[in-house]
């Protein structure tokens, strides 16, 4: 029987990842939802390939464009409040790829209506785990978290206690600034910025790693994701990007992840998981793990990782400012509205303000809550810097 899966975000780098390894194995799949806020042209050929009979358009003006389509069979929605009446039972399998804080809500109101969800979006994890993990429990819906390192961390754990495992490493290439000197680094063009050495990428996550923020994030997804204390996780600087997650148990074990750097690999993983079926990747030369070089991190060259001192042990309102402050700083960035340099410094003094520290005991009681957060820290910031 053909699993039923939905992907919300389908036109996105994950999204079309995701389709990528469908294409290959249709006989498997039965696509029941694709949504986007507004690549028609992508959609539209995804619809196609599947012959895919639900989709949503949450651009209105896109929607109503592809409205005028009249696809014979296909249900055009426009709102995920209408998933009510696009689901009758359970999917088997759903992709949360839906970038930015923008994919919290979906996710959310998805978790009822799927028995299994692969989310690949930071900004749900980090600032609504909280109201994931209570819709996870609730609808007992199994959760697997589709970034490289977490998928990583996730397979090397999943058959143990936590109270077993003594360091989590997290593995950073240190984008393309790693082997410049500071000073050459203070005034680089968001151009430079988002020359990543090793991953193709967007621009917005190709400038979180060329400031390491990506993985100030990535260290409180593995703090709420695996309820682990942030004490025990550690950064190492692995410039070639094949290790993703080292485990050090408390039994003398290390256990390491080692995979080639194509997100396929862990969206592949989290499609199939323990049916053994074949598809090709690229292969890893296994001489390639000669001199690894694993290494500490810089903080002089990346001063953003300094933030994470600041995180509290469980998830809080506070994570949403970090992630609404840089947001809209790397919007800036590469808007050329201000400086790399500046960039970083602007977001560790607006931290440390005693309005935002003072939500570090603060629990977000619902998504409005985070929304209303979101767009009053991107106000502060944009009235700070223009």
């Amino acid at each position: 029987m053909k699993k039923k899966i939905a992907i919300l975000g389908s036109t996105g780098s994950i999204g079309k990842s995701t389709i990528n390894i469908l294409k290959k194995n249709k006989n498997d799949f039965e696509v029941v939802l694709l949504t986007t806020h507004k690549n028609l042209k992508e959609l539209y050929k995804q619809i196609k390939i599947f012959n895919v009979k639900n989709i949503i358009i949450t651009d209105q003006k896109s929607f109503n464009i592809f409205k005028k389509k009249k696809i014979k069979k296909l249900r055009v929605f426009n709102n995920y409040n209408d998933l009510n009446k696009i689901i009758k039972k359970k999917l088997d399998y759903t992709m949360s790829a839906i970038s930015g804080l923008a994919g919290l809500e979906p996710t959310l109101k998805i978790i009822s209506k799927t028995k299994k969800i692969a989310i690949a979006n930071k900004e749900s994890i980090i600032c609504g785990w909280s109201l994931i993990k209570k819709e996870l429990d609730n609808y007992k819906t199994t959760f697997i978290p589709v970034d490289s390192e977490h998928f990583s961390i996730w397979s090397l754990v999943k058959d143990v206690k936590k109270e077993i495992i003594k360091k989590v490493y997290l593995t950073a290439s240190g984008g393309p600034f790693l082997n410049w000197p500071i000073i050459k680094i203070r005034n680089v063009s968001p151009k430079k910025a988002i020359n990543h050495p090793n991953w193709s990428m967007g621009k917005k996550i190709s400038i979180d790693s060329a400031t390491m923020m990506n993985k100030v994030f990535e260290v409180i997804e593995t703090q709420r994701i695996f309820d682990l204390p942030k004490s025990i996780i550690r950064i190492l600087i692995h410039e070639k990007s094949y290790v993703h997650a080292i485990v050090e148990f408390k039994n003398g074990l290390k256990k390491i992840l080692v995979h080639d750097t194509d997100m396929s690999i862990p969206i592949f993983n989290t499609l199939y998981e323990k049916k053994i079926t074949n598809f090709k990747f690229k292969n890893l030369d296994i001489k390639k793990l000669n001199h690894l070089n694993l290494r500490e991190i810089d903080q002089k060259k990346f001063p953003l990782t300094k933030i994470l001192k600041s995180i509290p042990e469980k998830n809080s309102l506070f994570e949403t400012i970090i992630v609404s402050a840089n947001d809209e700083l790397v919007n800036l960035f590469l808007n050329k509205k201000i400086s790399f340099i500046n960039f970083q410094k602007i977001l560790l003094n607006f931290v440390k303000l005693k309005e935002f520290t003072k939500l570090k005991k603060k629990k977000p009681k619902n998504i409005k809550e985070i929304n209303n957060l979101n767009e009053y820290v991107r106000l502060k910031i944009k009235k700070l810097c223009i």
